[in-house]
């Protein structure tokens, strides 16, 4: 039986149970033909109010729920990504242009994410403290309310159900605003599969919609946590936003992450690893490996081997099931890509491989000797291109990969030894040795330091109850206590 094709009602929305969308329609577009694949209704401010209001009271009665009931709606949802994995792999391919592997990928992280988001309600709930009174006290995690998710188009569904799925099972109810680019497979899907999994109504409402419906999800009164995947640009204004109205925001921004290739490196592995780190999913990944650090000795042999890599992977239509590249999102996107290489090369770099594009299909791309100040170097690309420099010194490695705005990620490749004296020494908000920079495992922390972010704030227990929970504190005495009034 198919989850989605009631979902996809012509100006529909779903909010706490069908109904008109006040917003119009938006079209879910394959962006490797694009076709336009259905329709779905677009949130109104109105509509956020609205559904804001239904989850704060749709929230008590979920956070009084015995958390074995919690647990198994989260429980049942990981089996329904499972079982309805084909159909939703199949949108994800379509809508977002990822291959089946990252489609696949996706679901899998899906699952888990649920499952180990199941366990959150059973887990101790609070701390018992000492106190100089006669008294009890306590120091206990309550749920935070209501929810803004807010989640970007190259990830849609690992980055919308990390956040929805452990709210959740800490007694909170969800605002999710996916990117309208992925409105299906990062925001329908969920609404669908929760609502299978038993979920009542009005803890998960679905508001598709651009910048302005962003705001309202951050300024609904009733939401008390932000959690906001997406540019360092737009995060800087949902974290202002969040400020000023005294508001969590928990911000997994942008990375232009450093990929460090070490003398006597292993050099058809490191290309391997250095290949998929800066061409998975056309390089659309906050992660992806955007400098690549090799060490003089090994460097003109790295530049030539990555160039040749690229010139045999594949690029078209992700359906087929035979690519490895699939189409940049929009043209938009596919014009900055294509203006950063051309300024890099009119600017001195060697193109070594790549630098064209059919439609949207980009050619993976090898940059090398660039310039420091290039925007190739400096800046997040979001595209299929591997920029390339050299260093000779441990010292000038860890300069270059500091050297850099944000701090998400980084990969080390080569000896353990001396790959370990540079990890102490970098900043940054994970660091991957003998792997490139792209990883992600549903019980570990993520997030990013410097303009990457404010920290790891999903992603294992400790984070997602940090995230999602704020602490009370609680006495308790056998009388009233006397006072001196």
């Amino acid at each position: 039986m198919s989850l989605l094709d009631s979902a996809l009602w012509d100006g529909r929305i779903y909010l706490s149970g069908w109904r008109p969308g006040r917003g119009g329609t938006g079209d879910a577009v394959e962006p490797a033909t694009g076709e336009t694949l259905g329709r779905y209704g677009v949130a109104s401010v109105e509509d956020v109010r609205e559904a804001a209001a239904v989850a704060a009271k749709a929230q008590k009665d979920w956070a009084a729920r015995n958390p074995e009931d919690r647990a198994a709606v989260l429980r049942r949802a990981g089996q329904l990504w499972e079982e309805h994995s084909a159909e939703i792999q199949a949108w994800i391919v379509r809508e977002s242009g990822g291959i089946p592997p990252k489609a696949g990928l996706e679901t899998h992280i899906a699952a888990n994410e649920c499952y180990d988001a199941s366990a959150l309600p059973s887990l101790p709930a609070g701390d018992v403290l000492t106190s100089n009174e006669s008294r009890w006290s306590f120091a206990r995690r309550r749920p935070v309310g209501v929810v803004s998710v807010i989640a970007p188009f190259n990830f849609p569904l690992i980055l919308s159900i990390r956040a929805v799925a452990p709210a959740l099972a800490l007694g909170n109810a969800v605002l999710l605003k996916p990117d309208p680019r992925t409105a299906v497979c990062g925001g329908v899907t969920l609404v669908r599969v929760f609502e299978e999994a038993g979920l009542p109504p009005g803890l998960l409402s679905l508001l598709p919609g651009g910048a302005e419906i962003g705001s309202a999800v951050v300024e609904a009164p009733e939401v008390s946590v932000i959690a906001f995947t997406g540019s360092t640009a737009a995060g800087r204004k949902v974290g202002e936003a969040a400020g000023r109205l005294l508001k969590r925001a928990h911000l997994e921004l942008g990375g232009n992450n450093a990929l460090i290739v070490l003398p006597g490196v292993d050099l058809p592995k490191a290309v391997s690893a250095a290949a998929f780190g800066s061409f998975m999913h056309q390089g659309q990944i906050c992660m992806a490996s955007g400098r690549h650090i090799v060490h003089e000795d090994v460097y003109e042999d790295y530049v030539s081997a990555l160039a040749e890599k690229a010139r045999h992977l594949p690029v078209g239509d992700p359906k087929s099931g035979t690519v490895a590249l699939g189409p940049v999102i929009d043209e938009k996107q596919l014009h900055r890509v294509e203006t950063i290489v051309q300024d890099a090369v009119q600017g001195g770099a060697r193109l070594a491989a790549g630098g064209s594009h059919d439609g949207r299909f980009y050619q993976p791309t090898v940059l090398a000797d660039l310039d420091l100040a290039s925007p190739a170097w400096k800046d997040e690309i979001f595209g299929p291109v591997a920029p390339v420099m050299k260093f000779s010194t441990v010292d000038e490695a860890v300069a270059l990969a500091n050297d850099n705005e944000y701090g998400l990620s980084i990969g080390i490749l080569g000896d353990v030894g001396m790959a370990m004296t540079i990890a102490d020494r970098l900043d940054s908000g994970k660091i991957h040795i003998n792997e490139q920079t792209v990883s992600d495992e549903a019980n570990s922390p993520f997030g990013g330091v410097k303009d990457s972010g404010n920290g790891s704030r999903i992603g294992g227990h400790h984070a997602n109850i940090e995230s999602f929970t704020e602490i009370q504190w609680l006495t308790v005495r056998p009388d009233i206590a006397p006072y001196p009034f």
